[in-house]
């Protein structure tokens, strides 16, 4: 992945803000503008939260499921393709600014109305989609409105910022989803989230968040740059119309978390708590290099002769296909047998 001699130093922005509620093309344009402002401060990368356009489906901790399909409908409805115009419009700042930016989207699929993905997309410092994650496992209460992803996204991407992956939220705790980005070679990480104040009483949401930073962190010897959007009074008054005491549970604080995490797991700078803002780190790879000596679990720290993880990275579709061998050609001619001019054979 990494040329042995190549050791990138960078600054890196963590985006902690909050999108504009279920409108997909004003959140893009919030998010070009975001991008704007972290590039004129010297970012190279720039991470925005968990499915910031348009926006996470809150209804779903806080009413039943028949309440909150009317807003599943609303969510879908608003959610993007990738690629499509609002994803374009990203772009288009990445191009602008020449940074990479990673960003959180409801995903529409394009074969069934009723499947959305938690999905985060890469984009490169000229503007082209370099590829997207789609969230392997919703959680808890989100199986009610996304589907899961499948392993032909669980990538690291070769950049000129170093080996770059990602995962979504509550995947930053599946041990075997990291591990396989580690053993791809990741060296800078990025995690998004969502604040949830609706968390039980006893649970620090923001901490959570940090910890789950520096558990990879420490552990891989890479870097982490953390996201987590905020809850805004619109999204709080959208709510309110869910449920009439969505203000007390969505005001909690301590809630979001976001940040820059060093090899050695440790908050590079200051961390955000709750509040908006872009939060700034300098990343050198090259720091990567003395812990690993002491821990590395994708090299002289493991047993490959006793331990095996098989990653399944083929795409997941609902249905596959077999084409006719006949070309075109000798369907124009007539030469082609009835059975090869049959458009689709299904295998059984």
């Amino acid at each position: 992945m990494l040329p042995v001699h190549d050791f990138p130093k960078f600054k890196a922005a963590a985006v902690q803000a909050s999108p504009v509620y279920l409108d997909a093309a004003a959140t893009v344009e919030k998010v070009a503008d975001l991008i704007a402002e972290a590039a004129r401060n010297g970012a190279r990368l720039i991470v925005f939260p968990e499915v910031f356009v348009p926006g996470y489906p809150y209804w779903n901790w806080i009413t039943d499921p028949v309440t909150g399909s009317a807003w599943f409908d609303k969510l879908v409805r608003a959610s993007v393709f990738v690629p499509g115009p609002e994803i374009d419009t990203v772009r288009a700042a990445a191009r602008t600014h020449g940074v990479y930016v990673i960003l959180g989207v409801n995903e529409r699929s394009p074969v069934s109305l009723g499947a959305l993905y938690n999905t985060l997309v890469f984009i490169g410092p000229d503007g082209a989609i370099i590829g997207k994650h789609r969230k392997l496992v919703p959680t808890w209460a989100e199986k009610l409105t996304w589907t899961g992803g499948d392993g032909s996204s669980l990538k690291v991407y070769d950049t000129e910022i170093g080996p770059l992956g990602g995962l979504a939220c509550g995947e930053n705790t599946n041990t075997l989803a990291r591990f396989s980005l580690l053993a791809q070679g990741e060296l800078v990480h990025a995690a998004s989230y969502i604040s949830l104040p609706v968390a039980p009483p006893d649970y620090d949401m923001a901490e959570a968040i940090k910890l789950r930073g520096q558990s990879h962190s420490f552990e891989g010897k890479v870097f982490t740059i953390i996201s987590t959007s905020t809850i805004s009074d619109e999204i709080i008054a959208e709510m309110e119309k869910v449920r009439p005491d969505a203000r007390a549970l969505l005001e909690r604080k301590s809630s979001a978390f976001s940040g820059v995490i060093g090899p050695d797991g440790r908050v590079i700078g200051d961390g955000l708590i709750d509040d908006e803002g872009i939060v700034y780190a300098e990343i050198d790879l090259g720091k990567c290099i003395q812990p690993k000596q002491m821990h590395d679990i994708i090299g002289h720290y493991n047993r490959f002769d006793v331990f095996q993880l098989n990653v399944n990275q083929t795409v997941r579709n609902p249905i596959e296909t077999l084409r006719a061998p006949a070309d075109e050609a000798e369907r124009e001619k007539g030469e082609a047998s009835p059975e090869d001019l049959e458009p689709i054979k299904i295998r059984k």
